[in-house]
């Protein structure tokens, strides 16, 4: 796609923001990485306070996708920090958003990719292997689903059912 803002996005698609097919994330992620912008088709996961999964994903070739966690909100610890981050960047991955916390941010700012996460922590999180992979989740009163396309800018994120073309 070529670079359109999400703005613009939005102004050009008032039928499927009526439709349900493009919806607008909550404004509550705070970005990361040297990638504002960026866009592609969404792996999910969803876990709680463990990064076994998040860090296996990122390990994978990332082929322009963004991973999507659902991390439950939690603002106790961070599942997603810099090595898994600085892995993703080389495996292709697009980017990666973040319901939860991040570390190493530093790091991370220094990354070639997109991050948005809630906030910023320093306690890492468990390694138990807990989660959902490629299951529907809700995020930033969004449901979000495998497969689905997110665009990321500085004016927010949107999900769209189809990849967009404009």
């Amino acid at each position: 796609m070529a670079f359109v803002t999400t703005a613009e996005v939005c102004d050009s698609n008032p039928q499927l923001i009526v439709s349900g097919e493009l919806r607008a994330l909550q404004p509550v992620f705070q970005i990361y990485g040297r990638r504002p912008v960026f866009s592609g088709p969404v792996v999910t996961l969803k876990v709680f306070e463990d990064n076994v999964l998040v860090r296996d994903f990122l390990e994978e070739k990332g082929n322009g996708r963004v991973l999507v966690v659902d991390g439950g909100g939690s603002l106790r610890c961070a599942i997603l920090g810099g090595n898994p981050v600085v892995q993703a960047q080389n495996n292709g991955w697009a980017g990666i958003v973040v319901n939860g916390c991040i570390r190493d941010v530093d790091e991370i700012n220094g990354c070639d990719i997109g991050v948005r996460a809630l906030a910023s922590h320093p306690m890492k999180a468990n390694k138990r292997g807990i989660g959902e992979k490629h299951v529907p989740i809700t995020i930033a009163g969004t449901r979000i689903c495998d497969g689905e396309w997110l665009y990321a800018d500085t004016d927010g994120l949107l999900i769209s059912k189809t990849e967009l073309s404009v």
